[in-house]
C-alpha cells in the first residue's frame, strides 16, 4: 500500500508541473477565444477579473460578423492554406530526395553539397530579401495568359523561393543515417532501384521526420508576414498575416480584433492536432515494424 501511493504521489508530482505550464499557454489562448465573443467596454472591463477568461456578460456573434465585413477573412484563409500546403508538400518531397540521394547514394561532392546546404541555415532571411525581391520581380512565368515577366502578386512567389530549405533537409538526412543499412542492402539485393527504395522502403519508414518537417514548414508558412506583404499588393492573393493591416486602425474595437485572431489561429491548431497525431502514430508504427 506505501509503495502505491509513493507511485501516486510520484504521479502527481511529474504531472503538476506539466499542468501548469499548460495552463500557462492556454490562458492566452482562452482570453482571446473568450473575448471576441464580448462588446468592447465588456472586454476592457473584464481585464481586471477571471471573468476574462469565462463566457460571461453579453455574448454575442457580432465581433465575427464585423470582422467578415470589415475584410475578406475567407479568402485570405484559402490563399493561406493554398499556398502553405503546396509548400509543405513540395518540400517534403524534394527535401526528401535531397536527404536520400546524400544519405544511401555514393556521388563525388555530396559531403560538400550538404555542408553548403546546412551552411544556409546560418543566413537570416532579412539578408537576402532585397535580392530575392529583385529577382522574382523578373522572372519568367508561363501561365494561362502565356509567357510573362514577373512573379509579384502571384501564388508562386509564395510557394517557391520556400520549397527547399536547409533545416529540412537536415532533417531527413540525419533520420535516414538512423536507418538500418540492411534494408537498402536486400532492396537492392532483390533488384529494386533507387526510385523505387526511396518511394517503398525509406519513405514508410520516415512518418517521425514528416510528421515534425510538416510542421515547421507550416508554422513558418502560414505566420509569414514580411515576404507576403512586399510581393503581394493584389488582395486576391494576400494571405491571412497580411490581412491583419485592415485591423491595425485606431478605430477598430479589440472584440473585432480578437475575432480575426481566433478565425486565423483555427487552421494552425487542427493542422498541427493532426500532425501530432500522425507522428505519434508513425513512431510506435516504426517500432513495430523495427
Amino acid at each position: 500500500m506505501t509503495a502505491r501511493n509513493d507511485h501516486i504521489m510520484l504521479t502527481v508530482g511529474r504531472y503538476i508541473p506539466l499542468v501548469v505550464l499548460a495552463l500557462i499557454f492556454i490562458f492566452p489562448m482562452v482570453f482571446m477565444v473568450m473575448s471576441s465573443f464580448k462588446p468592447a467596454m465588456q472586454l476592457l472591463s473584464d481585464t481586471s477579473s477571471i471573468a476574462a477568461f469565462l463566457p460571461v456578460g453579453h455574448i454575442s456573434l457580432d465581433n465575427y460578423v464585423a470582422a467578415f465585413r470589415r475584410a475578406p477573412i475567407g479568402l485570405f484563409i484559402l490563399n493561406s492554406i493554398f499556398v502553405t500546403s503546396v509548400t509543405v508538400v513540395a518540400s517534403i518531397f524534394l527535401c526528401s530526395l535531397a536527404g536520400f540521394s546524400t544519405v544511401f547514394i555514393e556521388w563525388k561532392g555530396r559531403n560538400l553539397v550538404l555542408a553548403a546546404i546546412v551552411a544556409t541555415m546560418i543566413i537570416p532571411f532579412e539578408a537576402v530579401v532585397i535580392p530575392m525581391l529583385l529577382l522574382v520581380s523578373k522572372l519568367p512565368w508561363i501561365g494561362a495568359n502565356g509567357l510573362s515577366f514577373g512573379w509579384l502578386n502571384s501564388y508562386e512567389v509564395q510557394i517557391i523561393p520556400f520549397i527547399a530549405d536547409g533545416l529540412t533537409v537536415f532533417l531527413f538526412v540525419q533520420y535516414f543515417r538512423s536507418l538500418p543499412g540492411e534494408l537498402i542492402e536486400a532492396a537492392q539485393v532483390e533488384g529494386a532501384g533507387w526510385w523505387l527504395i526511396y518511394r517503398r522502403v525509406v519513405m514508410p519508414l520516415a512518418g517521425p521526420v514528416v510528421a515534425t518537417a510538416a510542421i515547421l514548414k507550416f508554422l513558418a508558412m502560414y505566420n509569414q508576414y514580411m515576404w507576403p506583404l512586399m510581393v503581394v499588393q493584389d488582395e486576391a492573393y494576400r494571405p491571412v498575416m497580411v490581412g491583419l493591416q485592415y485591423f491595425y486602425q485606431e478605430s477598430v474595437p479589440w472584440g473585432e480584433v480578437m475575432a480575426y485572431l481566433s478565425i486565423i489561429t483555427v487552421p494552425v491548431l487542427i493542422f498541427y492536432t493532426f500532425l501530432q497525431r500522425a507522428f505519434i502514430a508513425s513512431i510506435a508504427a516504426t517500432g513495430v515494424k523495427g
